[in-house]
């Protein structure tokens, strides 16, 4: 059994598990929670591999990539709110 637990089945089971959740879970920002646990599995598989150079750019990369996609999400949470604001605000003017 002990056998078993090493980088590359702990790094593949946090994969799995990200990437399982990404696709399960409604919220975006969930998703992106989801995310980085899939970066996280991922970075630990390259270092399984000995590609310790691609390593150390993806674990600088992925915090990157997530702020990114948190901003993004933000902002189009800002566009959704405005337009249900203008859609309610028209409502009660027709009506």
């Amino acid at each position: 059994m002990l056998e078993f637990i090493n980088i590359t089945s702990v790094s593949a089971a946090i994969l799995i598990i990200g990437s399982i959740g990404i696709i399960k879970l409604p919220k975006p920002i969930d998703k992106v929670i989801m995310l980085t646990k899939l970066q996280g599995g991922y970075v630990g598989m390259i270092v399984a591999g000995k590609y310790l150079d691609v390593a150390m750019g993806a674990a600088l990369f992925d915090p990157i990539a997530t702020v990114i996609f948190l901003i993004g999400i933000i902002k189009l949470d800002e566009v959704r709110k405005k337009k249900m604001k203008q859609k309610s605000q028209e409502e009660t003017f027709l009506a």
